[in-house]
């Protein structure tokens, strides 16, 4: 879908408060409330907005170690087999399937790194996994940030290395 700077405007402003109200967006950006629920229903069929939930901080869970798990898996069982026995496990955060030298990539996150342990032999507990190989995430920069990627759709310049933040 091909969005312009008004809908990136939009975009940003729920992205900053998600709990704004469409009037007072309309207010903020001095267009009609129908055009920017007209935008955002458009959007949100497109797929370009996946969701309007809370975002959780599994660090404020308890859960303060995070890994990401590079997965070897057993052939025979394929991709959606593996996928469906990990989402068994409440510590898998994303799954993907990745080319190179593994099969899957998995976020994962524990209370500890001996409960990263306990994860880690769940998961080859599933008997769908034949090896991991995993990476600890000693300090994140940034998360979920998807911001610029909306404003360069839209064709927005901005400064090098002025990059917004969610």
């Amino acid at each position: 879908m091909q969005i312009d700077t008004l809908d990136s405007q939009i975009v940003t402003l729920f992205a900053e408060d998600p709990r704004m109200s469409v009037l007072e967006a309309s207010r903020v950006l001095k267009v009609a409330r129908a055009t920017v629920q007209a935008r955002l229903d458009k959007m949100q069929r497109a797929g370009v907005i996946a969701g309007w939930g809370p975002r959780i901080a599994p660090r404020e869970l308890g859960y303060v170690v995070k890994a990401y798990c590079a997965l070897t898996i057993r052939q025979e069982a394929g991709h959606d087999a593996v996928a469906t026995a990990l989402a068994d496990i409440p510590e898998v955060l994303e799954l993907h399937t990745v080319s190179g030298e593994n099969d899957l990539l998995a976020c994962v996150v524990a209370r500890s790194n001996a409960d990263l342990q306990r994860v880690l032999d769940e998961i080859t507990a599933t008997n769908t996994v034949l090896r991991s190989s995993s990476v600890i995430v000693l300090n994140s920069h940034f998360e979920g940030r998807t911001l610029p990627l909306v404003q360069a759709a839209a064709g927005e310049d901005r400064p090098r290395g002025a990059a917004a933040l969610p």
